[in-house]
């Protein structure tokens, strides 16, 4: 357990970043068992409408969710320079941003092609949220830290980490809301089967990420 002595923690992030690695790895392997096993693969076009969806939430945690993660957490996992860390968290929130909008994409495209009439639920409202905030972050962060002769003011540098860090918790959020949306409309609560077992061991990997990578942030470095 965690204690303080004076404003540092006793332990450092490595515990943290490595649980973090360890829930990455898992929520990639759980999703992809998902859709490929159960539900029959991945596709942006398809005669069956179930590839489509299945881009979605394997964009999600896979693209957006575990990518975005592993770019918070490159200032206490990567022993570069700043500078270099700046630029693999920069090129890795990118990665996860486009990732992010394709997933969204292809959720639009299987609503449309079904007829199903978009932004209903609360899962789509914390999504859609997520992703135009993270976009603005992102923004904020190119411009501030990157854009040339960009001068950030110090007084700023904590809202962008507490900005960066509330947005990481609302995909966190819009996931498990997903992926509970998604239980519901396949029925796997009808029915408690391997596929369910997968889908909720799925959500508990995505919480416990979640946690690992906000331990991170608050931990000191170990390097």
């Amino acid at each position: 357990m965690a204690t303080k002595s004076g404003s540092s923690f006793l332990i450092s992030a490595t515990p943290a970043t490595v649980i973090a690695h360890l829930m990455g790895i898992a929520i990639i392997t759980l999703v992809l068992v998902w859709v490929l096993h159960f539900r029959g693969g991945l596709a942006l076009k398809s005669e069956n409408k179930g590839k489509i969806f299945n881009m979605h939430p394997f964009l999600m945690l896979v693209g957006f969710i575990f990518v975005s993660g592993e770019a918070i957490i490159a200032y206490k996992t990567i022993p570069v320079t700043r500078k270099t860390q700046k630029f693999i968290h920069m090129k890795l929130h990118l990665i996860a941003l486009l990732l992010g909008i394709l997933g969204i994409y292809a959720i639009f495209q299987f609503q449309s092609d079904l007829g199903i009439p978009n932004m209903r639920t609360l899962h789509s409202w914390l999504g859609m949220g997520t992703i135009c905030l993270f976009a603005l972050q992102f923004l904020f962060g190119f411009l501030s830290f990157w854009y040339p002769r960009a001068a950030t003011p110090a007084r700023l540098i904590p809202w962008h980490y507490f900005g960066g860090m509330v947005i990481f918790l609302m995909a966190i959020c819009s996931a498990e809301t997903g992926l509970m949306d998604a239980f519901k409309s396949l029925g796997l609560g009808l029915e408690f089967n391997a596929e369910s077992y997968i889908v909720n061991f799925t959500g508990i990997a995505v919480l416990f990420f979640g946690i690992a990578i906000t331990l991170s942030v608050i931990l000191p470095r170990s390097y």
